[in-house]
């Protein structure tokens, strides 16, 4: 009987070990996922490793757009802290509320928005405003769901990815930088 309950708990030390070492390895190796061809937008940190703040505010005047525009920059692991009505606007502008410029063309991309002004102010705390416009149109379900995403039963989808390169510059939906900050 000894050698049986020995057995059975090398066997569970083995398995506990590999468990964690597993999880460790996971941590710098990620597996490819369907139509992954590289890091989302959402996976850029901030110059100080914390994820985008972001504040949208719904300028166009049809209901439920901010509410959109949340679930869509939620998605892609970009932090909505908050989501409201706005001033009304005929076309959809992104505010850098700080000096880092490019983690706003990341939020502009994402939601398909073209204009980028760099307006910094130190008393929000808040990396990005997107005041959205009358032409502002979610992204359809379909898009969503077909998009090579991984089935509903991979756990890899709620694991946060690690930050990797900035999407390259031919496809940029935003302003193009320039001196001006992108005004």
């Amino acid at each position: 009987m000894g050698a049986r309950v020995r057995g059975l708990a090398v066997i569970v030390v083995v398995l506990t070990v590999g468990a964690f070492a597993g999880s460790a390895l996971g941590q710098w190796w990620e597996a490819p996922l369907p139509g992954d061809e590289g890091a989302s937008a959402a996976e850029m940190a901030s110059a100080e490793g914390e994820r985008i703040r972001v504040e949208v505010l719904n300028g166009g005047g049809r209901t439920g757009m901010a509410r959109a525009a949340t679930g869509e920059l939620r998605e892609t692991g970009f932090d909505v802290v908050y989501f409201g009505n706005g001033e009304a606007r005929d076309s959809s502008v992104v505010f850098a509320r700080t000096d880092q410029v490019e983690v706003a063309r990341l939020v502009a991309d994402e939601l398909g928005i073209r204009r980028v002004v760099a307006e910094p102010d130190s008393n929000l705390y808040l990396d990005v405003t997107v005041v959205l416009g009358q032409e502002w149109e979610p992204r359809p379900e379909s898009e969503a769901d077909s998009d090579g995403s991984p089935p509903w039963w991979d756990v890899r989808r709620f694991f946060r990815k690690r930050p990797g390169a900035p999407p390259r510059p031919e496809e940029r939906l935003a302003d193009p930088p320039n001196d001006d900050g992108g005004a």
